[in-house]
């Protein structure tokens, strides 16, 4: 039995794990713990990448393997996240009966990561880059996004689900759109045909170092904005 060769599946399963633990923190209302295992699934991502390009370990089921647990740790667990923000909300919500139904509306975004990671399994095109907004990136949008978010559910209600509603689908739609978006991995270390990468990690550093985690969320959108700049330039 060949260990080595198994090493990126196990660390894929552990990306698995942390988004499994994502929802439940999710459901539970503890929104900086989802982003937390959010981000822990992210990193999980791509070392399984990492290790299977350095020990040369790539196989058939690691690819399966990898987009069934991006499914739970980057559509799932988001989705989650704003089933319990819309549930919150839906208790101040006018609609009688239809309020209970209305967080349900959240799950527009396990379904569109799902289209979207199925699209790029058959998409050669997003070999070097993307196109549409990658799953991980718009996980991670939301868990950052939702601990600014929790304290606002009570302000006004309706607003508050017509706006999030709104936002979450817009986001969606980014995930199977045809906007060319750059990939982080780089083959070099070298200034020249890395500019974009470099501004990235540098600007979500500050971003991180000054709003803390909800910095996140402003570092992909600084990623969506630069790619479709980027787009246009060309």
């Amino acid at each position: 039995m060949n260990i080595r060769a198994h090493i990126p599946n196990f660390i894929t399963c552990l990306s698995l794990v942390s988004g499994c633990l994502a929802c439940v923190m999710a459901i539970e209302g503890r929104f900086q713990a989802a982003q937390i295992y959010i981000l822990a699934a992210a990193t999980f991502d791509f070392l399984d990448g990492f290790f299977a390009r350095l020990l040369h370990a790539y196989s058939a089921i690691g690819k399966e393997l990898d987009s069934l647990s991006d499914i739970v740790s980057f559509g799932v667990a988001p989705g989650m996240i704003i089933f319990r923000l819309l549930r919150d909300a839906s208790c101040g919500l006018p609609f009688g009966v239809v309020n209970m139904y209305i967080p349900f509306l959240a799950f527009v975004i396990p379904v569109f990561s799902a289209l979207r990671l199925a699209k790029f399994n058959i998409d050669h095109r997003q070999a070097t880059s993307f196109i549409g907004l990658p799953v991980p990136a718009h996980a991670l949008f939301w868990s950052s996004l939702a601990y600014v978010l929790q304290p606002l559910v009570r302000t006004n209600e309706v607003l508050f689900s017509t706006l999030l509603l709104l936002s979450v689908l817009l986001t969606s739609l980014l995930l199977v759109s045809e906007i060319p978006m750059f990939s982080l991995k780089a083959k070099s270390t070298a200034w020249k045909g890395n500019e974009l990468r470099y501004v990235m990690v540098i600007c979500t550093i500050g971003f991180i170092l000054f709003f803390q985690f909800p910095g996140i969320a402003a570092a992909v959108l600084l990623y969506v904005l630069l790619s479709v700049l980027t787009l246009k330039g060309k």
